[in-house]
């Protein structure tokens, strides 16, 4: 809450600092790290596109914008000031943009109605719309109005099109995430790592990411009572010492800290590795053999499923996966395996674990999901060329 709000002040001197009346710029807004990851294959298609302009980046949320801050992508990386009418009035014309795009779901009236008035062309990037939201209550009048600031809508799904199409909206384009664009650039990289061939050597992986206590207490059973040649890497979403040495405790088997990573001999030694660090899982999966990704057994929200699927291999999450789009699919599909409890995990990791046709095959459905699904950022560039003139 303190970086929310303390970071909201700098946020005007910024903008005005980093900006002449001069420039002509462009504005992505996104809520969070997950959304930033969707726009950003836009941006830096449209910094191709557009040289000249200058890239505002906004953040509704402390954990997107702390991780991003410093980062070179974009000319200015800040917050999204609180939705008040002289706060949105302030930054549209601070920022004076020539095209604004949203991604995915961030909704503010405030906002939308002053980029209306000011007849900025706005975007929706990997829009996703469920019927339980305002807009399709009866009450809903006042922000179905909003909407109408969009030029074009661009959804991950029919589902959110057939939303928008019973409130009479009719311009939206169905063509996915631009995510998987994303997404697949990972396989374009020098995803090595060291430790990893170490530590791996000749052991089937199984690399669980991002968990949390409620993942975690489905899998550290199956962990302790896996014998065959198989080893662990855990990445918790939360490093703070005291629960690395919680999860530690709870652990059988021989582990290793990778911030404690002394030696090969002391990695080759250990059956299970715990990621005390961000940054490295993307790379780290691309060792795996199996993945189970965290966020599904609560209610946090599932993380990102795409990138390890992207190398090909099979994927295991929580029950609670029902607001990902692409977890839905690739469930539907078989690429993602969804497991409610002990039980069921442990079943469906051991048949994984000793068939190695399986695993190929599950994996396969994946990489194909994905390469087939890489549409999303074409069809949003080649809207911007025709129909927008920055």
């Amino acid at each position: 809450m303190k970086l929310f709000v303390n970071g909201r002040k700098e946020v005007f001197p910024k903008l005005e600092n980093s900006l002449s009346v001069d420039d002509k710029t462009i504005w992505i807004h996104t809520a969070s790290l997950g959304e930033f990851e969707q726009g950003l294959p836009v941006l830096e298609a449209l910094k191709l596109q557009y040289p000249s302009y200058k890239y505002v980046v906004t953040f509704f949320s402390p954990s997107g914008f702390e991780v991003k801050k410093n980062s070179t992508v974009a000319d200015v990386i800040t917050y999204l000031p609180l939705d008040t009418k002289k706060n949105a009035k302030r930054f549209i014309k601070t920022v004076n943009p020539a095209l604004a795009i949203f991604v995915k779901y961030e909704f503010w009236p405030n906002y939308l109605q002053e980029l209306k008035k000011a007849h900025i062309p706005t975007l929706l990037v990997s829009g996703i719309f469920r019927k339980d939201q305002v807009f399709f209550k009866w009450y809903g009048n006042f922000m179905r109005e909003k909407l109408s600031a969009f030029d074009h809508f661009f959804l991950q799904n029919e589902t959110s099109g057939n939303l928008l199409n019973s409130i009479s909206l009719k311009n939206y384009t169905v063509c996915g995430d631009t995510r998987f664009n994303r997404v697949l650039q990972i396989l374009e990289r020098d995803n090595s790592l060291t430790f990893m061939k170490d530590f791996k050597d000749d052991a089937l992986l199984i690399v669980i990411g991002s968990s949390w206590p409620e993942d975690e207490e489905i899998l550290i059973p199956f962990i302790n009572a896996t014998k065959e040649n198989v080893k662990f890497i855990i990445a918790p979403h939360k490093i703070e010492s005291s629960k690395i040495e919680s999860l530690r405790n709870q652990l059988q088997s021989k582990t290793c800290l990778y911030s404690n990573k002394n030696t090969p001999q002391q990695l080759k030694e250990a059956k299970v590795l715990i990621i005390d660090t961000i940054g490295l899982l993307t790379k780290i999966y691309s060792y795996a053999d199996i993945a189970y990704v965290g966020g599904g057994m609560g209610n946090t929200g599932l993380h990102n499923t795409l990138e390890p699927a992207v190398f090909g291999i099979p994927v295991v999450i929580g029950k609670n996966y029902q607001k990902f789009e692409e977890a839905k699919q690739l469930v539907s599909l078989g690429g993602i395996i969804s497991v409610s409890n002990k039980e069921e995990l442990a079943k469906h990791m051991q048949h994984l674990l000793i068939d190695e046709f399986k695993r190929k095959q599950i994996g396969a459905i994946n990489d194909t999901f994905l390469k087939s699904n890489a549409n999303a950022l074409e069809t949003v560039t080649k809207y911007i060329s025709e129909n927008i003139p920055v």
